[in-house]
């Protein structure tokens, strides 16, 4: 049974930080490539950043420079460290584990960037 377990959301202010954490179990955890989507209410998922089976990582232009993704194979977990959170980075966060044949999601953790 696959299982993607997303953890680290939470409450934050505008500029603070948050990590997240996506722990896989019942796959082959390195050779996913991993990766992070968000939703936030009312608009469709979006991609943030993935990390390939070989450390290759793409981070799209609203977490650029802000955001990062990493892998550790030994624990079959993805990170993602956010910092200078803004109040548009208000969404749930998916963690998606994707190969040629497979394409699971978490159950999403909430992150919520307000004063």
């Amino acid at each position: 049974q696959v299982q993607l377990v997303e953890s680290g959301g939470g409450l934050v202010q505008p500029g603070g930080s948050l990590r997240l954490s996506c722990a896989a179990s019942g796959i082959i955890f390195r050779i996913y490539r991993m990766g992070w989507y968000r939703q936030a209410p009312g608009k469709q998922r979006e991609l943030v950043a993935y990390i390939t089976s070989d450390e290759r990582t793409n981070t799209t232009d609203p977490a650029k420079g802000r955001f990062t993704i990493s892998r550790d194979n030994a624990k079959n977990t993805v990170y993602l460290q956010m910092n200078s959170l803004k109040p548009e980075d208000t969404a749930v966060y998916l963690c998606n584990a994707r190969s040629t044949k497979f394409d699971f999601w978490g159950q999403g953790t909430q992150v919520t960037v307000s004063s």
